[in-house]
């Protein structure tokens, strides 16, 4: 086997499909240009202060702008937002319609989402041909109660309560 060979990458895929994860939306203002993306590996970091991260390849024609730039918003979505998520992650004009205004920094803010977090890029800690980008929050605001938008084998779901009582 060379050292080009990746034997569990096919097993890797598969774990990381069967993983639900939460849909979120990364939006950033580069030279007066709206940019965004549709990202599900939004995690929280901190509490004190409060901080985020999201992972992103460096070869995404965003990446300019988010290596670039001092703040960037991030978006949780809920299940109504499917057709934004998807306009997110294709590769028409994202910021084409009235889904958005400018925000606090100049960020853009999706309307009608779950809620919107602006931050301050901390870090970005490139490897190999992705990044990892840490973020201190700065402003926010929670939106309206719903169903979170979940990411989970190849499609976007739901969570479906347990009938469980204690």
């Amino acid at each position: 086997m060379t050292t080009n060979d990746v034997p569990f990458e096919r097993t890797f895929r598969e774990m990381f499909r069967r993983h639900a994860a939460g849909v979120a939306i990364i939006t950033v203002n580069y030279q007066d240009q709206p940019y965004g993306f549709t990202a599900t590996s939004v995690a929280s970091l901190s509490a004190q202060p409060p901080r985020f991260t999201f992972n992103m390849a460096r070869s995404s024609r965003s990446w300019p702008a988010v290596a670039n730039t001092t703040y960037l918003g991030v978006h949780m979505l809920g299940l109504e937002n499917m057709q934004l998520a998807d306009l997110f992650a294709g590769a028409g004009n994202r910021f084409e319609g009235d889904h958005w205004e400018t925000g606090p920094h100049g960020v853009p803010i999706l309307k009608d989402v779950a809620g919107w977090l602006i931050g301050e890029v901390q870090m970005r800690l490139s490897f190999e041909n992705n990044a990892v980008v840490v973020v201190q929050v700065v402003d926010g605001q929670v939106g309206g109660d719903g169903s979170p938008l979940l990411y989970h084998g190849g499609a976007y779901g739901q969570p479906v309560p347990l009938d469980y009582e204690i």
